[in-house]
């Protein structure tokens, strides 16, 4: 199955955000084993610049085995894989400096306080000083944690802490940002509110590449791929694979697949 399909360029409401088209990330034959454990089957796509790439599979299907290479910590067995226009052989530090990662545990220090996480990540990510506090600022406002700046991580809600997360991981303005069931854990409503801000990312020209659990989710992405078993099963815009699959929704294509 050819798995390599032309962005749509569409937002999920179907409006044409004016993102730059051409890849971002592209994946020929990624293999990858542990053993005689082939964890990632010849795994070919794309990923376009300023897209929302959903990446679904069940457990133990190969997503964060493949999320973990492209993010440059781990490397293939054979295979080729350029992201940002680097080789993930060879430009691995040059990957990590153009991307933000983000993971379902927040990926934030829980006994720092909100200024000190942001603060830390900044200089990780070699914003100067100077750009730095401005930035801090205008984030906190954002987010209207003008008055918790000093608090512990550890003792923000759920919501808060997920916002943040989000923001720090994009606060060097990385080309792509990976999400690793980024909203595990939350009601509904906040995990809507969470991809405002993803859509609102995409719009800035910052790709989107996520793993999710939650069919609903797969539903905002621009396309989607669905693992299952080392390789990758399908991979198109929601609305056509709801077509392919004659499916009411995501939760009925993903079934499909996975059964």
């Amino acid at each position: 199955m050819n798995t390599k399909v032309k962005h749509n360029n569409l937002s999920p409401t179907g409006e044409n955000p004016g993102r730059e088209t051409g890849p971002i990330i592209t994946v020929e034959n990624l293999v990858k084993k542990f053993g005689s454990f082939t964890a990632n089957d010849n795994l070919t796509f794309d990923v376009y610049r300023g897209e929302i790439f959903g990446f679904l599979g069940a457990n133990g299907a190969g997503k964060t085995t493949a999320l973990r290479i492209l993010c440059g910590l781990s490397t293939p067995t054979s295979g080729e894989v350029k992201v940002a226009g680097f080789d993930i052989y060879r430009e691995t530090e040059k990957i990590k400096k153009n991307i933000g990662y983000m993971s379902q545990k927040f990926s934030l220090y829980e006994d720092l306080t909100v200024a000190e996480n942001i603060q830390l990540y900044a200089g990780i990510y070699g914003i100067s000083p100077k750009k730095r506090k401005a930035k801090m600022t205008e984030l906190l406002k954002k987010l209207e944690l003008e008055g918790a700046k000093n608090k512990l991580i550890a003792g923000l809600p759920l919501g808060w802490k997920q916002k943040l997360a989000f923001s720090v991981a994009v606060f060097h303005e990385p080309k792509i940002v990976f999400l690793d069931e980024p909203t595990g854990g939350v009601d509904p409503i906040t995990r809507r509110r969470f991809w405002d801000m993803i859509y609102e990312a995409a719009s800035n020209g910052i790709t989107v590449f996520v793993t999710t659990h939650y069919m609903d989710e797969a539903e905002y992405c621009d396309r989607v791929s669905i693992m299952d078993a080392g390789k990758i099963e399908a991979l198109d815009t929601p609305a056509k694979l709801k077509e392919q699959y004659n499916a009411k929704n995501m939760d009925e294509v993903f079934i499909q697949i996975a059964r």
